[in-house]
């Protein structure tokens, strides 16, 4: 994390594609949008069929074969296949306007066909990238579109392969559920890395602080407040799957859907305390800088009590006027006297020996 790339912002600034005045559901992908790729995953409780598409009609033949169709989209560069999926799922021009405006917020839309469902996908961890992961969840069909290639659901297909679980024998909806679930459980490391990189910085505040500490507690805050913002949305959209008496959903996936809301109240308590313990190392650190230019300060302070007396005593004895006939009444007596010198330096270890003991007792030389 102490890499110059890592003090680069969380997910990238807010660019709408589309102009002011637009018509609702203009489709317009990012500049910078991922190829297209398209896979299929059909199943049943005895079989499974697993494919890549090159030609969307196609997916016809899954629709009507199989019991749950999970089509899985990476990237939105290709607007043509993107509108023949709108096409043949009957999706809504709106929704496929969110699809492609990639700054949407967690949330659930109930389309009437289907349930329009946002989620946020962790790509980097620091900084931190999310990917909007779009969801549209049907009666015999799954369609997610994935704003990049690369995702966190690999387990999930392997436990599709392997007939673990109960995936191969429920509906669309726990499908939609197991993907939630997967896309949460992938934040758990990503705030355990952050807990174990503050340890990192509260062991370096104590032993070698530097200026660059401030600047990895500002961008880990960041990045906390960040996770914080896509919780709770994420909390509320899956608060409204469950309360929602929605017919794509059956009573007991919503249980499931509890333990999702259960994790993302994990998230937010354990964000919530590094956040505050970011801001206590921030405080540590200047404080500890203080304590150190307060020491330095008391050192020159005491170098210059000292020696100011003592540039007194030099300053005095170093003024040896002298009258041109002899020796004036007014001068120093002791520019004559015979230990004159010693006197003077005698004079100055006194002054010296005496402040110190001084300071000793009012407890000013005490670290």
């Amino acid at each position: 994390m102490s890499d110059d790339s890592s003090l680069l912002p969380v997910d990238p600034p807010f660019r709408r594609q589309t102009k002011p005045g637009a018509a609702p559901g203009t489709f317009l992908p990012p500049l910078d949008a991922a190829p297209t790729r398209i896979t299929v995953i059909s199943y049943s409780p005895t079989e499974i069929h697993e494919a890549e598409l090159t030609d969307v009609g196609k997916l016809d033949e899954f629709l009507s074969h199989w019991p749950v169709t999970w089509v899985n989209v990476e990237g939105l560069a290709d607007v043509g296949q993107l509108e023949t999926l709108a096409d043949l799922f009957g999706i809504h021009p709106l929704a496929m306007e969110d699809v492609v405006h990639v700054h949407q917020r967690p949330k659930v839309e109930d389309y009437g066909q289907y349930l329009f469902i946002v989620t946020r996908m962790i790509e980097d961890a620091d900084p931190l990238r999310t990917d909007q992961t779009s969801i549209f969840l049907g009666k015999k069909f799954l369609l997610t579109i994935q704003e990049r290639p690369g995702d966190c659901l690999n387990p999930l297909r392997e436990r599709l392969r392997k007939h673990a679980g109960r995936l191969r024998h429920a509906g669309p909806d726990y499908l939609a559920y197991a993907i939630l679930d997967a896309t949460l459980d992938a934040y758990f490391p990503l705030v355990e890395k952050y807990g174990d990189r503050m340890e990192q910085l509260d062991d370096a505040i104590a032993n070698a602080p530097s200026p660059r500490i401030v600047s990895e507690l500002h961008r880990l805050r960041t990045n906390l407040l960040q996770v914080r913002k896509t919780m709770w949305a994420q909390r509320d959209s899956l608060l409204e799957l469950i309360r929602d008496d929605s017919a794509f959903v059956a009573q007991e996936t919503r249980v499931y859907l509890r333990d999702c809301v259960d994790h993302t109240a994990q998230i937010l308590d354990v964000v919530e305390t590094y956040r505050e313990m970011c801001a206590d190392l921030r405080d540590y650190y200047l404080s500890q800088n203080s304590f150190k230019m307060n020491q330095v300060i008391k050192v020159l302070t005491i170098l210059s009590t000292i020696f100011l007396p003592l540039g007194f005593i030099t300053g005095l004895y170093g003024m040896n006027f002298d009258h041109q006939n002899g020796h004036a009444p007014w001068n120093m007596p002791e520019l004559r006297w015979f230990y004159g010198y010693p006197f003077a330096l005698g004079l100055m270890a006194a002054t010296t020996a005496g402040l110190l003991v001084y300071m000793q007792r009012r407890g000013w030389l005490d670290s």
